[in-house]
């Protein structure tokens, strides 16, 4: 007798995303350090970026989630309290520090990476590489936690980020494990040895392949609910896809994950898997309210473009890097989400100088009206914002 397949529908699977990351709690909720590393916790991982053009990236995904986080709440966990290290997922990210064995696998690949990339080549072209590592390394060792402005170099370097050998010296000894970052001075990195930041984890085992596999895959699925192989890969970016693949065969057998055909938002049903209690996970979630809130552009449920495509029917792209006459939207987008739907984005930038929020442009989604209450939603949302990043008025579009 065949196995009747669950069809999850497209509004029920934006549900599921939005509840396993955070999107549904009360963001009124007391913000604590406490409720702040249960968040990261939750997510996963919170993605670190230098961009600062409104806010920082990290500072805009936690502050979606909790109206009283500030940034000095991370700032503590990450540089007092230590229970978050700064490290690579698919990106630089604030990462609970319970997982770090999980990232030695890590730390060796990328050291075998490095080395063999054009990347190595490039930096330390007319240097003895191995010897700029060695000696970047001894001089904090001595030295203490340095910056990479604390290291000289004479020549200029060219357009890839015109790094000097020691900063890619320290950028490598960072992806390696053998650097930390146990603060930042004016969002500049500090770096010093892993032993001396984190030295009750530095010395735990490396968890073995098949240890590592199913942590990798075990947390991913928590944090997505509904998810492909390649989904799950990609999480942390810590594991191949076959891996995956081979990972969800093994949890169907044993009953933790089951088939699911997913509706997308353009009514393709697609397969996938989802956590076996995914009805009632479902069931437990409150309804979508319809409070505006501004993401991030590198939200998690933004970070995969294809899935916010297919889940929301939402098509971003971040043009940051796109040179301006190109950019279809702006440099630093905020994607609008309201009653559980991906429904406009605002390009928005923060004159510090005037303490002035200007509102460079504003694009509703196809079909979405610009009723009073959406706009009245959207204010709202606006003044929240302006509140949090020190704006006394706002420039609207």
């Amino acid at each position: 007798m065949a196995i009747s397949i669950p069809t999850i529908p497209a509004t029920a699977a934006q549900r599921l995303f939005l509840g396993a990351q955070g999107l549904l709690d009360d963001p009124a909720r007391r913000a604590t350090t406490a409720s702040l590393q249960a968040l990261i916790e939750r997510l996963g991982f919170v993605q670190v970026d230098t961009i600062n053009v409104v806010a920082r990236a990290h500072d805009l995904t936690l502050f979606s989630r909790l109206d009283g986080y500030r940034p000095e709440q991370l700032k503590k966990l990450l540089e007092e309290k230590r229970s978050l290290f700064e490290g690579f997922t698919h990106d630089a990210s604030a990462i609970p520090t319970a997982w770090f064995p999980h990232w030695k696998p890590r730390f060796a690949r990328d050291r075998e990476r490095f080395h063999a990339h054009a990347w190595w080549q490039y930096h330390f072209r007319g240097t003895d590489g191995g010897q700029v590592v060695k000696d970047v390394k001894a001089r904090i060792k001595h030295e203490g936690p340095l910056k990479s402005s604390d290291f000289e170099h004479p020549e200029k370097r060219g357009p890839w980020w015109g790094w000097k050998p020691q900063k890619a010296a320290l950028d490598f000894l960072w992806r390696s494990g053998e650097l930390m970052i146990p603060r930042r001075e004016g969002f500049q990195k500090l770096y010093d040895l892993t032993e001396r930041v984190l030295p009750e984890h530095h010395g735990l085992p490396c968890p073995d392949a098949g240890g590592h596999l199913e942590w990798a895959c075990a947390a991913a699925a928590e944090r997505l609910w509904v998810f492909t192989p390649k989904e799950l890969a990609d999480f942390f970016d810590a594991i191949e896809a076959p891996e995956a693949r081979a990972w969800c065969a093994a949890a169907e057998r044993e009953g933790r994950i089951v088939p699911v055909q997913v509706e997308g938002a353009d009514g393709e049903i697609r397969p996938a898997f989802a956590l076996a209690d995914w009805e009632a996970r479902l069931a437990r979630l409150p309804e979508p309210t319809e409070r505006t809130r501004l993401l991030c552009p590198f939200d998690p449920i933004l970070r995969d473009r294809a899935r916010a495509l297919r889940r929301f029917g939402f098509d971003y792209r971040f043009e940051a890097f796109v040179p301006e006459p190109k950019r279809q939207y702006g440099y630093f987008v905020l994607p609008i989400l309201e009653n559980g739907r991906l429904v406009g984005r605002l390009d928005p930038k923060l004159h510090r100088d005037r303490d002035l929020l200007e509102i460079k442009g504003l694009w509703w989604e196809p079909g979405v009206k610009a009723t009073k209450a959406r706009k009245r939603g959207l204010d709202e949302a606006l003044e929240r914002l302006a509140t949090f990043v020190g704006a006394d008025s706002i420039q609207p579009a």
